[in-house]
């Protein structure tokens, strides 16, 4: 069987077999080398010749190995490599590893740049996407703290969820930079402290961007119960689901990276403490899933009793055309992904998660913000005052201007 690797990537993989080969083999070398043969009975010494670790051999015997098997990288091929000890040392590999083990059609140099074009063009696509989104949630933040009328509890959730949607796009951000900066960084043995703090400040970002879409359900799902009156008490409840539990997710999943599987730069999801961010996250999706088709349900039931005013009918319309618009942001396409592999459909995951993700800041902005009425009306009263005011004052200086 194929030896198990512990691949950041699995472009990686091949890189970190032939290493840790390569270490096996150094130290059977300094071990040997302690102990040095006894006269008349030199041979040629262990050696590693940057594909196979060649045992130590007496003077005048051959020894042949097979092709390295790893990964399914080479072709099943039946062929043998040998090499003499001769008195001069090792003999050259013959057949030659390149004629004995071909590689597998691994794809064109046309390929290859292709495939950077494709990241680089979606790069670019996320990039604009989260710096639209970045400048849509600080404005909508913005909004909701200068407003006195506009702070409730309801607000000051959204504003959590939008700082959530920031940290996302920050972390993005950093991550970017840590690790993809520089070309000249070799991705598949890079270990800092610089690098793992950035990966665990971004699953600590996705975690409580989950858990406070979360509160948003149970908040519209409280609101719903106690029709329209929620207690404050609950806020901090709120806040300990949005931030505790991503914090403490975050600490289990460190903790246990440190223990039991310290390689890379943590972001790997082949590793099996994956699970330790991955379930909970599912968690997450599977109760405001649940809450939604509730929230559902209640609201059909309260639009359809003929006691409602028109005013409550047309305030839970447009609390179910809200709740409507967030099915996107549910995590449908988490759901779906999570039933496979993560090596299958790489390019749509990807493109779902970082192109289309990336504008979901500034759709929830808009959804609770841009386009709520509250807000609306609002900015129009504060607005007219201000021109108001604005016309009293070039109507006293005129008068001032007329009677001096």
């Amino acid at each position: 069987p194929s030896p198990k690797v512990r691949g950041t990537h699995p472009e990686c993989s091949i890189v970190l077999h032939f290493q840790e080969r390569e270490a096996e083999c150094l130290e059977r070398i300094q071990s040997e080398s302690q102990t040095p043969a006894p006269p008349g009975q030199e041979g040629c010494p262990t050696e590693w010749d940057g594909v196979s670790c060649w045992p130590a051999l007496p003077l005048g015997q051959s020894r042949a190995v097979t092709c390295p098997d790893i990964l399914n990288v080479f072709k099943k091929s039946k062929g043998l490599i040998q090499r003499n000890c001769t008195e001069w040392g090792w003999s050259l590999p013959s057949p030659p590893y390149h004629s004995t083990c071909q590689l597998e059609n691994l794809g064109s140099n046309n390929d290859t740049e292709a495939k950077a074009r494709h990241f680089v063009t979606m790069k670019v696509l996320y990039t604009c996407g989260y710096s639209t989104s970045l400048a849509a949630l600080l404005l909508a933040i913005g909004i909701f703290s200068c407003f006195r009328k506009l702070h409730c509890t309801r607000n000051s959730i959204h504003i959590h969820f939008f700082t959530s949607f920031i940290l996302r796009g920050t972390a993005v951000f950093i991550k970017d930079s840590v690790l993809f900066s520089d070309e000249s960084i070799d991705h598949c043995t890079m270990s800092t402290v610089t690098c793992k703090a950035a990966i665990a400040f971004f699953q600590y970002s996705v975690l409580a961007n989950f858990y406070w879409l979360l509160v948003e359900g149970l908040y519209l799902q409280t609101l719903l119960l106690l029709t329209f009156t929620c207690d404050r008490s609950y806020t901090w409840g709120y806040i300990l689901i949005g931030w505790g539990v991503p914090m403490v997710t975050v600490g289990v999943w460190v903790l246990t990276r440190l223990q039991y599987d310290n390689h890379g730069c943590w972001d790997d999801h082949s590793s099996l403490y994956w699970w330790v961010i991955k379930a909970p996250i599912l968690l997450a999706i599977f109760v405001n899933f649940l809450i939604f088709l509730n929230v559902i349900r209640m609201l059909a039931q309260k639009v359809r009793c003929p006691d409602l005013s028109k005013t409550h009918k047309q305030q839970y319309m447009r609390l179910t055309k809200s709740t409507l618009l967030l099915i996107p942001l549910f995590g449908v396409h988490y759901v779906v992904f999570a039933l496979f592999p993560e090596h299958v459909g790489v390019d749509v995951r990807l493109y779902f998660e970082l192109v289309l993700g990336s504008y979901q800041g500034f759709l929830v902005a808009l959804l609770y913000c841009f386009l709520n009425g509250e807000v609306q009306a609002e900015i129009r009263r504060n607005w007219g005052t201000w021109q108001r005011s604005m016309e009293s004052n070039v109507f006293n200086l005129a008068t001032q201007d007329f009677t001096a």
